[in-house]
């Protein structure tokens, strides 16, 4: 009999059904090029995209490499996030596990004496028992299944976020290195344009001295010595603020940042082909993740839809109960039973109907999400590839414009010692050739920005 219901139990597990609809990726409207390429549209059906390569073939300064792989082992953000995925693996074994039968044992021994009493004499009995319970809720609805399923993308989704902060936290080490370079550069533009006019002026004043000119150039000079001068504090200050967000980046306190290649110095790929827009969907970390996330939701529709029917438990216990521990394992001394119940929802008010209401309105949600984050994935792309391009094309512009101010600059400085012009004329040009070169260091480091973000946009910088 016992055999025969065990086999009824079995055969109705497996043949149970799942509620809920089974998950379906949505329908996205990809397009078939990036917006934003050359004109010459090039690139346009390549497969191969930037955003395959791994970071160091990217990245080639050694010191940035460093800077990267210490922070992917130090950095609190990717820290947490990693412990978030323990998280979400805790909870799946605690959600699985309710997918199969809960067995407990116990044991327990009693000695009870009464005193004598008018009508009754003393006695004392001592009972020994040891018994096994089970207890299982049949998964008939697929209840379990479906909270299984939802808890296991839920765990991709972790693991999908620790991805995407990977992504964002070497596009950030290399971003804030390489504004750490240019401001360097800066530094360095700033002192040895210093060093020049302070020159300039001492010839100036020994001039000024001989009669040869007036106290007006002087003053002139002195504004150009000044100008140079201000920039240099203030340099130092944002570099040293730099070094403390790159340090915080690392996972360490704020400290000195050891430098590597100058700006001037870093390599770029010869080619960033962005591949096609649909591979996007599978290389991105923040989509995957949100796919995830619509994966869970989904699920959950069917772990509301089964609330709608019967819960089957089955349970049954088991032992050997005595007063003298000596029979306690004897044949009388056995005990067993076997039961189940079935219990059906008739009235809520409502709350089961909401529930699915709630559980349909959270997966639209996610959908929305995910469709979503598709299309401000293209967009990012678009804009960075258009970054890059434009930045570049500024970039030569501003060699060409620093160039002609520097010669301008040393044509008036000519000008001015063989006695054809006056001292503003220089003063106009040595300004134009300082904020000129400034411009030409921040011309190279957006350059160098919009690499970056292109990289990151197309779904690079995770791979591992």
């Amino acid at each position: 009999m016992r055999n025969c219901l065990a086999l009824f139990c079995a055969a109705l597990v497996l043949s149970g059904c799942t509620m809920g609809p089974n998950y379906r990726r949505p329908t996205v409207a990809a397009p078939p090029t990036y917006r934003g390429l050359a004109p010459d549209g090039t690139a346009q059906t390549e497969t191969a995209t930037l955003g395959d390569q791994k970071w160091w073939d990217i990245f080639q300064d050694e010191q940035l490499r460093t800077l990267i792989r210490t922070a992917l082992q130090q950095n609190y953000d990717l820290r947490i996030a990693a412990s978030r995925i323990l998280e979400a693996k805790a909870q799946l074994g605690i959600t699985r596990a309710d997918q199969f039968p809960t067995v407990s044992a116990g044991a327990g021994i009693a000695d009870v004496r009464t005193a004598q009493s008018k009508f009754l004499p003393a006695f004392e009995t001592s009972t020994g028992q040891v018994n096994l319970s089970a207890a299982w809720e049949l998964d008939f609805w697929g209840k379990f299944r479906r909270a299984t399923e939802a808890a296991r993308a839920n765990l991709l989704a972790s693991e999908w976020a620790r991805q995407e902060v990977v992504s964002t936290l070497v596009a950030n080490v290399a971003a804030a290195y390489f504004q750490l370079r240019a401001l360097d550069l800066e530094l360095e533009i700033s002192k040895r344009t210093f060093d020049s006019r302070q020159e300039s002026l001492r010839l100036t004043q020994i001039l000024a001295n001989g009669g040869a000119t007036s106290l007006l150039d002087v003053r002139q000079a002195e504004q150009l010595v000044f100008t140079a001068g201000a920039e240099i504090p203030a340099l130092e200050q944002q570099i040293e603020q730099q070094e403390n967000f790159l340090s915080i980046l690392l996972g360490q306190n704020p400290g000195d940042i050891t430098r590597g290649e100058t700006l001037t110095e870093q390599r770029q790929p010869s080619q960033v082909p962005p591949g096609l827009p649909s591979f996007l969907l599978e290389r991105r970390p923040d989509i995957r993740q949100a796919e995830e996330q619509l994966v869970a939701a989904n699920a959950e529709i069917g772990v509301a839809r089964a609330a709608y029917f019967p819960q089957i438990v089955l349970s049954g216990s088991g032992g050997f109960q005595s007063a003298a521990l000596t029979n306690l394992f004897s044949g009388p001394a056995g005990a067993w039973s076997f039961g189940a119940s079935l219990a059906q929802p008739i009235f809520t008010g409502g709350r089961l109907r909401s529930g699915v209401r709630l559980a349909e309105a959270q997966q639209q949600t996610a959908a929305l999400f995910y469709q979503q984050s598709i299309q401000g994935a293209f967009r990012g792309v678009s804009d960075s590839l258009v970054a890059y391009r434009k930045t570049r094309e500024f970039r030569a512009q501003q060699e060409l414009l620093f160039q002609s101010a520097e010669d301008a600059a040393r044509l008036s400085h000519m000008r001015y010692t063989g006695g054809a012009t006056g001292y503003l004329e220089v003063l106009t040009n040595e300004t134009n050739a300082f904020s000129a070169e400034l411009g030409l260091a921040q011309a190279r480091l957006n350059e160098l920005l919009a690499l970056v973000q292109l990289y990151q946009a197309l779904g690079g910088g995770w791979q591992q």
